[in-house]
């Protein structure tokens, strides 16, 4: 299982990161957008995703990694179970969450580099 400090690490590489608290648990923002953040469980990550067709996708795909809850439905952020993933894993869930919310601009910049 990946740690908060994964999931900071793993979160800070991407650019245009910063941390900031959300709802008392760590959050991680690209240009003040929240992308994603741990819940209170700590077991859980909240990742943001383009739309709401590719959250329930991916809770499709592969739904003992990803699932909802009525308080998220309707909204294009998807929760993840942390200890289904490693680090590489983590870097993919967390990309695909910034993607969804960094400005164009920053995401030509990823793609160039």
């Amino acid at each position: 299982m990946v740690t908060e400090d994964d999931v900071r690490t793993a979160a800070l590489a991407l650019p245009g990161t910063t941390e900031k608290r959300s709802y008392g648990t760590p959050g991680f923002r690209v240009r003040d957008k929240l992308f994603a953040r741990i819940k209170e469980d700590g077991e859980t990550l909240v990742a943001f995703c383009a739309d709401e067709s590719e959250k329930l996708a991916l809770i499709a795909e592969d739904p003992d990694r990803y699932f909802t809850t009525p308080h998220y439905d309707g909204y294009a952020s998807v929760l993840v179970r942390l200890n289904t993933l490693d680090p590489d894993s983590l870097a993919d869930v967390l990309l695909d969450a910034w993607r969804a919310r960094a400005p164009q601009k920053l995401r030509d910049e990823l793609d160039a580099s």
